[in-house]
C-alpha cells in the first residue's frame, strides 16, 4: 500500500489489522494536528492519535504485546499508552 504523507515526511509505519499506523516528522507539521495517525487499507484516515499536550508532537511509536494498545513518546517528554482502535490516550507520564 502506497502511503502519502499528510504534511511532512513519513518517519515510521506499522502495519496492523485495521490499516497502517503512520508517524510523520514533526518539523513543519501543523501544531493543531497530531503527527501520528492510522490509515485504512483504502487510504482513509481512521483516527489521529490524541496528544497529552496540544503543543507537542510524537517522536516514537511501538506496538505493545497485548495487541490492543501501542506506546508513543513526545517531544515534551511524555510516555503515552494509547488505544489501537481509537487512538485515544489511555495513560501518560512525563519524564525529563
Amino acid at each position: 500500500m502506497d502511503i502519502e504523507a499528510l504534511h511532512t515526511k513519513i518517519e515510521k509505519t506499522i502495519q496492523v489489522n485495521a490499516g497502517v499506523i503512520v508517524l510523520e516528522n514533526s518539523t513543519g507539521f501543523p501544531h493543531t494536528e497530531s503527527n501520528l495517525y492510522l490509515i485504512s487499507q483504502n487510504g482513509r484516515i481512521i483516527w489521529k492519535a490524541e496528544k497529552p499536550d496540544p503543543g507537542t508532537f510524537f517522536t516514537r511509536v511501538k506496538l505493545n504485546d497485548d495487541g490492543r494498545t501501542f506506546s508513543a513518546y513526545t517531544l515534551n517528554g511524555h510516555a503515552c499508552e494509547l488505544d489501537l482502535k481509537s487512538g485515544k490516550l489511555i495513560s501518560f507520564t512525563t519524564f525529563r
